[in-house]
């Protein structure tokens, strides 16, 4: 039961900042405030975080498991005690070992709670059982790919780190809807800000520079950003010659570039590529490199050619892209395998489905039915298929519509975990303020377990136990943990784990995984309006539609796009392409410029009826890991009724 006390907590959400909270119950109800202490959080939260109560008390939770009583895809199940859904989930586990092979077995998760053991501790289970694991590629793998090419990591610097710093280049990324604290945390420390988008993003209006690019064509700026900055020996000498490998040829390769052939593809005047070249050499800036920017065939390309500007001005690691403060590996039990792992590549679900190598799926922290694009595809792959499905989730979600057994998840303020973040170096505590209904993916993993009659101890390790064998792994204290509910990790020392030692200019790594030892820019092509599907502010994915009901379902549209069509500010629109087709209200407006449209991604179809991954291309960038390609869709849009 709430015992009004002050509690530390964590918002588990995908999101940067990964906020320290107090949360305590007052008059029955959840009340929570941003951690005065924490370096990062600085006593506020976003939006989002704001209105967590609403979420947590939301009427809409799953109170009791529910067993499919219908076709997959109606809201048509029975209430069941959780005797019968474990038993159920179970029975069928073994079945489908048995008949199969443990390999048709799949867990599908992903960030949609990263406490540590929420995230990992199912995964000792389906290690023990030698079942298939998700290659991940929906977010920021061809990021991460492209980075370790370069650096071999994708870890930058720590935001901390900016107090030395005159400039903070946002490239491809909103942080003011999506990094809010790290945003803040620039202003204060009086950074000149620039953004660099295909969108006039919230963002852009508030940089002191904004470089609007045409998508898609990220590396070809940042390779005549290059060519200048080499040219006109504005680079570091003493650091290329130290620190890095293969400049000379990369001094040769951007040599044969045309800045005026730069400015025509990217929609960006010389002068302004000039601008940024000369001034971010004189201010040797960090550059915060976007997630969704290379969400496209291009992205892992841009990222590379994005992350070599920080080198030739003497940053030894001077981008921000991901943080690996700690090891968790314990957390998630890969010694429980016997064996090699088979990893399904996330993005090919539906593929992977439909050739019958799926037989049994498990799914946790995410909502693949709002979330993966082609959904059309998805969704009948899974109402064809004999695949047995188990949801684990807060809410009925789009994927728990279509699962055969449904269990209600708690929240992370019902539970005992702790969270790093992949933005800052800071490790924070969450203790369960309260229970109100359902159970967390802990509490399952032991019921599942034990039904399957497994007496490994790994599979009933305490929680507070992992958490202590954790951060005593890494140096940690959890009596220190629990004083102020978060602790910062500090960093030793770094190198560059890549052939050579050293940053790569010439990439021995890409060209040993089939790419050319340089970025390369190829132009992307499509038929009619490139889509591109960002996030929206009051979401996270498909996170708070059904709670906050704060979404922009909209189609953001160039005026002059509009006029071509014949189309007007606020009419009804039909946007298609050869995966599906929407109808939506149109917003002309300049942020949008022309040749791009703009869906704010993974609202919830059950809610609104269709999402933009109705829309969104399922194809992979297999050289950077079958990642992503969201923005690599291209769709042509017209009056609403005017469909042949």
């Amino acid at each position: 039961m709430p015992t009004g006390e002050p509690m530390f907590s964590v918002c588990m959400r995908d999101c940067y900042d990964t906020c320290s909270l107090i949360s305590r119950f007052k008059d029955g109800k959840l009340v929570v405030k941003g951690n005065p202490e924490h370096p990062i959080t600085g006593g506020f939260l976003c939006p989002k975080g704001a209105l967590l109560p609403k979420w947590f008390h939301s009427g809409d939770r799953l109170k009791v498991p529910l067993i499919r009583a219908g076709k997959r895809g109606e809201q048509n199940f029975r209430e069941t005690s959780w005797e019968e859904a474990i038993s159920m989930v179970a029975d069928r586990l073994r079945e489908t070992i048995r008949e199969h092979g443990s390999e048709s077995v799949l867990v599908y998760q992903y960030s949609g709670d990263r406490g540590i053991i929420n995230y990992s501790f199912p995964l000792r289970l389906f290690h023990y059982l030698n079942a298939s694991m998700l290659d991940y590629g929906i977010c920021d793998r061809a990021g991460q790919e492209a980075l370790k090419d370069v650096y071999g990591t994708a870890v930058g610097a720590d935001p901390e780190a900016l107090r030395d710093q005159k400039l903070i280049v946002y490239w491809g990324i909103n942080a003011f809807w999506t990094n809010l604290h790290g945003f803040v945390l620039a202003e204060k420390l009086g950074l000149e800000r620039w953004t660099v988008d295909a969108v006039k993003s919230e963002t852009a209006k508030r940089s002191d520079k904004f470089f609007q690019i045409k998508p898609g064509t990220d590396v070809l700026f940042a390779l005549g950003i290059a060519k200048l900055i080499i040219k006109n020996e504005l680079y570091d000498e003493e650091f290329i010659r130290q620190t890095t490998f293969g400049f000379e040829k990369f001094r040769d390769y951007v040599s044969k570039i045309e800045l005026e052939f730069v400015a025509s593809e990217t929609g960006i005047k010389k002068s302004e590529i000039e601008e940024f070249a000369f001034e971010y050499s004189e201010k040797r800036g960090v550059i915060h490199i976007g997630y969704g920017m290379q969400r496209s065939l291009a992205g892992g390309e841009a990222v590379r050619a994005i992350s070599l500007l920080p080198a030739l001005v003497g940053h030894r690691f001077g981008f921000i892209y991901d943080m690996k403060s700690i090891d968790k590996s314990y957390a998630e039990g890969a010694f429980l395998r016997k064996g090699k792992i088979k990893r399904i590549p996330q993005m090919k679900l539906a593929e992977y489905i439909e050739k019958g190598d799926i037989k049994f799926l498990y799914i946790y922290n995410a909502n693949p039915l709002a979330s993966l694009p082609n959904q059309n595809r998805l969704r009948k792959a899974f109402e064809e298929s004999d695949v047995f499905v188990v949801v684990h989730d807060i809410f009925l979600t789009d994927t728990a519509l279509f699962a055969d057994v449904v269990l209600p998840a708690n929240t992370f303020f019902e539970r005992l975990d702790i969270a790093d973040s992949y933005y800052h170096r800071y490790v924070a505590l969450n203790e369960p303020v309260g229970r109100l209904h359902g159970k967390s993916n802990y509490e399952v993993t032991k019921m599942l377990a034990s039904a399957l009659g497994i007496k490994n101890p790994y599979l009933y390790e305490p929680e507070e136990e992992i958490i202590r064998k954790i951060l005593e792994k890494n140096g940690l204290s959890f009596e220190e943990l629990k004083k102020k509910g978060f602790i910062r990790v500090s960093e030793g020392p770094r190198g560059y784990s890549t052939p050579s030692g050293k940053i790569e200019f010439f990439s021995q790594r890409a060209l040993g995984r089939g790419l050319k030892p340089f970025p390369e820019y190829k132009p992307m092509k499509g038929k009619g309006l490139q889509l591109l599907s960002p996030t929206h502010r009051m979401t996270i994915t498909s996170q708070y539609h059904n709670t906050y009901g704060m979404i922009d379902p909209d189609l953001h549209m160039n005026p002059e796009d509009g006029a071509v069509r014949g189309i007007g500010d606020g009419e009804r629109v039909q946007v298609y392409n050869e995966r599906g087709a929407i109808e939506t209200k149109v917003k002309l407006t300049e942020d949008v410029p022309r040749g791009v449209v703009v869906l704010y991604k993974a609202f919830w179809p059950k809610i609104l009826g269709w999402n933009v991954n109705f829309l969104t291309t399922d194809e992979v960038d297999e050289g950077y890991g079958n990642s992503s390609a969201y923005h690599s869709t291209w769709v042509e849009v017209r009056k609403a009724g005017r469909e042949k």
